[in-house]
């Protein structure tokens, strides 16, 4: 929102919310019908054609936010290093609202103007025109209304919307209020309305220049230079018609220079282009990739979850991962990237990187999904995958380097030992965040607690937990045998005491992990309290017990250039086997954390603490109840 809103701020189907694209169904429907209804000879691609082209229109736009946030994650050639945050995101989440009104009136020109009608699919003539008009008069009057939108009268009302994002992302080209697109709008129409009158118009010239417009504004608004010099070595005059990533974020940095379109003349021509545009589209170019302190390794779950990814849909990723609507339209899509990672999903990729004080840390994910962990054929391949990516890590310096969600699995590679015994003399230190995780769900456990029920598959998080209830005098339920067996080995014979084999709990505290099921949790008594130890959260079955998160915990503002969630959890809100890997590094302790290798939970407990990181529920005292 602008500082001082003018009229025509808001789009006029704001309040129809995630449903805003049916306005346009009344249109398609009306188009296709007209299609269908006529004879052959009678029927006109023009008016059908403009709802697919929508559709390439949304394709286009999302492809280039996707690699721009895969590369500006790279950090080659990456030009401003400022953060994106929530509110960026949710400012720019409406982006197709502009694709929305082209496509209006586009249909409404169609009915109102004979010419469009019956358009050829090319026009030699009408192509060049339109290139002439653009060149001419509309880069002219755009760089004068650009300027007029810089003065404080308007800038305040609307342009300043626009140049609340600092740091540019492809899609900020089109965040503008309502008023704004129209005066776009109508620039835009003069090459397009002026072919129509000279009947030189052709489908390909108005879907060629739409095109081209889409294209150089994602292309101008990316935060990494990608225009070669050879370019502009090979023909000079070429930098006063095409614009770089760079010569553009200089106006978002420095908003009174650099006003021009897409052709930076006028800028040359009226005195108003950035002395150091040169300086920092060289400087860009030579931008190498960034080297981490700190990798975390995750993975895809559901087939749905790709969308989740940051480089995915930038909206959905910025909300906790659940179901949405419009998961079952898009299921030809969601197969095809399925069916590309089964193929050609060999090598893990950069997802995100973020900003911890001193440290520069990356996500990067395995292209894989949580149910090919769990196919024998495939474990070999995916402990290939994460070994790989250890050994790349360590080639290039990284500190730390943890394990998140099954890329841990104890029946995959025992919670990470299998690299260590193929690879003794690594550089870089595995962790597992097995010893934070368990703190978490001691904290969680309410104070005055006695007894409680332990359920699901047991892994290194659960025997640490219940080690250290049985010691402190704490009665552990177990409802399954075997269950009681591995843990009744693991412990003491005085701890063991307080471990307790029954068919019933009297404990109304559940320790849930993976593998419980819908009959488990009937088991338990009404208003009871399931805290998951998993890194997967349990199917919610019961709506009168509540809930807890997986181990997790909230994030200090210091933790930067954070815009998206973490799986299904909460907005600033970050696992603990991630965190883990941020402490390891911060506090600089040079150990392994995997294997059969657990950490000392009171210290690095007290440690998440002492770097800004708070429970989910805090309590006073929490951070000292449970773990003295």
């Amino acid at each position: 929102m602008a500082s001082k809103p003018g009229i025509l701020t808001e789009w006029p189907w704001t309040c129809l919310g995630d449903y805003k694209h049916l306005v346009l169904a009344p249109w398609v429907i009306h188009s296709t019908y007209s299609y269908m209804a006529k004879e052959k000879g009678e029927r006109d691609l023009s008016q059908l054609f403009i709802f697919p082209f929508l559709l390439i229109r949304m394709l286009h736009n999302q492809l280039w936010i996707s690699y721009s946030r895969y590369r500006t994650a790279k950090g080659a050639n990456r030009i401003v290093d400022k953060n994106i945050e929530f509110d960026q995101v949710d400012r720019e989440r409406n982006w197709d609202d502009q694709i929305i009104f082209n496509g209006i009136l586009f249909y409404v020109g169609y009915i109102y103007m004979e010419e469009s009608h019956h358009l050829p699919f090319w026009r030699t003539d009408g192509v060049i025109w339109t290139f002439l008009i653009h060149a001419g008069p509309v880069e002219f009057l755009y760089y004068w209304l650009h300027r007029a939108l810089h003065h404080h009268f308007l800038y305040s009302r609307y342009h300043s919307h626009h140049h609340s994002s600092i740091v540019t992302e492809p899609i900020t080209s089109v965040i503008h209020p309502f008023g704004e697109h129209i005066a776009y709008f109508m620039l835009f129409a003069i090459p397009l309305v002026t072919t129509l009158w000279t009947r030189t118009a052709s489908i390909t010239s108005f879907a060629g220049y739409i095109t081209y417009i889409d294209f150089m504004n994602n292309m101008g608004h990316c935060n990494f230079e990608h225009i070669p010099k050879r370019l502009f070595s090979i023909f000079p005059p070429l930098k006063y018609l095409l614009y770089t990533p760079s010569y553009h974020s200089l106006h978002h940095t420095q908003f009174r220079t650099n006003y021009s379109l897409f052709m930076p003349f006028y800028d040359y021509v009226y005195g108003t282009m950035d002395t150091s545009s040169d300086a920092l589209y060289e400087s860009s170019l030579e931008r190498k990739e960034e080297v981490a302190d700190v990798v975390h390794l995750t993975h895809l779950t559901t087939p749905e979850s790709i969308y989740h990814l940051r480089i995915g849909f930038a909206h959905v990723a910025s909300q906790p991962e659940k179901s949405k609507w419009y998961a079952w339209v898009m299921w030809p899509v969601t197969l095809w990237s399925m069916m590309m990672t089964w193929i050609y999903g060999r090598r893990c990729f950069v997802v995100e990187r973020n900003l911890f004080k001193h440290l520069k840390l990356q996500t990067w994910a395995v292209p894989k999904y949580s149910i090919q962990y769990y196919m024998h054929w495939q474990r070999d391949w995916i402990n290939t995958m994460i070994e790989e990516a250890i050994l790349e890590a360590d080639r290039n310096g990284v500190k730390v380097f943890t394990l998140g969600l099954l890329n841990q699995e104890e029946g995959l590679n025992r919670n990470g030992e299998l690299f260590l015994r193929r690879h003794p003399l690594l550089r870089v230190k595995l962790v597992d965040g097995s010893s934070l995780a368990a703190a978490i769900v001691l904290n969680a456990i309410p104070k005055g607690t006695t007894q409680l029920t332990i359920r699901g598959n047991l892994t290194k998080v659960a025997y640490s937990v219940a080690l250290a209830l049985c010691q402190r005098g704490i009665q552990v339920f177990t409802l399954n045998e075997d269950d009681y067996k591995k843990l009744k080995a693991k412990l003491s014979s005085e701890a063991g005491n307080n471990l307790i084999l029954s068919k019933h709990s009297p404990s109304k505290i559940w320790l849930v992990g993976e593998g419980l099921s819908e009959g488990d949790q009937m088991k338990a008594a009404k208003g009871s309290m399931l805290i998951p130890f998993s890194q997967f959260p349990p199917k919610k079955t019961r709506k009168d017990c509540l809930y807890n998160t997986t181990p997790a915990m909230l994030a200090p503002k210091h933790l930067q250039n954070i815009d998206s969630c973490e799986n299904w959890l909460p907005r600033r809100v970050m696992s603990a086997w991630r965190i883990a890997g941020i402490l390891h590094a911060v506090e600089e302790w040079n150990v392994h954390e995997c294997g059969n290798v657990m950490f000392n939970i009171e210290k690095i407990w007290k440690a998440s603490f002492e770097h800004g990181f708070r429970p989910l529920t805090p309590s006073p005292s929490a951070h000292q109840s449970n773990l003295n």
